[in-house]
């Protein structure tokens, strides 16, 4: 396809503000319903919109083309995925959104050792840098909270489901990584997405949607539509520009939370948590930000200095 920069930087920025958004539609929703649930409608939903957009574009993917290697990767990528998406909903219950996202570029740098490890990749001096920048970040970020980690207490409970999180996402990641070889983005979404909702199933309890309150329907609508168009938005984007570039805007996602959650607090107290971070959490978070940043592009940044 051919290039094209205006409308791969719109995609990646729909992209940026569906995920930056996630963890605030989530507030409301995570009061009326438990964990599995919303994921397994997250799924659902998510299976359906990408199957119509695969039927559309007549490249639905063969089952017979799944050899018995790739379909051991399916199953570490729904495994990966489905643990994923729970894990941070579960996380969403202790922990603000501003916490949950910095921990993000985990996922990213743990990629990394990956990629060195299984497919003998080499480590950049500037990864290395920003590796140290987000560590310190995060040190900085956290300072008002190590009592909370000594102590072992409901907030470090969410910060370490966030943490696993970010780990257990990896599985996904490879496994999406090695069957782009075969196959596209969308092709992979399809039969992962399928395979969480059947992992779900079992443990949705549909009954409480029944009782969701206006708001809080409203906002579970947002998140499964939310997941269909972040990540079509994404596979968009890498299509129609740099896949340089698109990953350079990538770490702004925890600022663009940490904006629209102080929106959401002024606009629906009684439904969302107030950011009120502490100054030197602010500093750490943007260095967390630079860091990732610096990590995925910082061989270009000391090119142009």
């Amino acid at each position: 396809m051919k290039k094209q920069p205006l409308v791969g930087f719109l995609f990646t920025l729909t992209a940026i503000l569906m995920w930056g958004t996630l963890p605030i539609a989530l507030q409301p929703v995570l009061k009326e319903l438990n964990a599995q649930t919303i994921v397994w409608y997250r799924f659902v939903a998510a299976a359906v919109g990408v199957f119509i957009l695969l039927a559309f574009a007549k490249k639905l993917p063969k089952l017979t083309a799944f050899s018995l290697n790739y379909r051991y990767l399916v199953l570490i990528g729904i495994i990966g995925l489905s643990g994923n998406f729970f894990l941070f909903n579960v996380a969403l219950r202790y922990i603000p959104p501003m916490a949950s996202q910095v921990l993000s570029p985990i996922s990213s740098f743990m990629m990394m050792l990956c990629g060195v490890f299984i497919f003998k990749e080499s480590i950049k001096s500037h990864q290395k840098i920003g590796f140290v920048m987000v560590l310190t970040g995060l040190g900085l970020f956290f300072h008002n909270r190590f009592a909370d980690f000594a102590a072992m207490n409901n907030y470090a409970f969410g910060i370490f489901c966030g943490f696993v999180a970010s780990l257990v996402w990896i599985g996904y990641g490879l496994a999406q990584k090695i069957m782009l070889q075969k196959f596209n983005s969308l092709q992979i979404l399809l039969v992962i997405y399928i395979g969480c909702s059947i992992v779900f199933t079992p443990f949705a309890d549909i009954s409480q949607s029944e009782k969701l309150s206006p708001f809080a329907l409203i906002c579970l609508i947002y998140c499964c539509l939310n997941t269909i168009i972040a990540y079509g938005s994404y596979a968009e984007a890498l299509n129609r520009w740099d896949v340089s570039k698109v990953s350079l805007l990538m770490p702004l996602i925890p600022i663009f939370t940490l904006g629209f959650s102080e929106l959401a607090y002024l606009w629906k107290p009684a439904y969302f948590h107030e950011p009120d971070l502490p100054f030197l959490s602010i500093i750490g978070a943007f260095i967390v930000v630079f860091g990732a940043l610096f990590a995925s592009a910082g061989h270009k940044i000391k090119r142009w200095c």
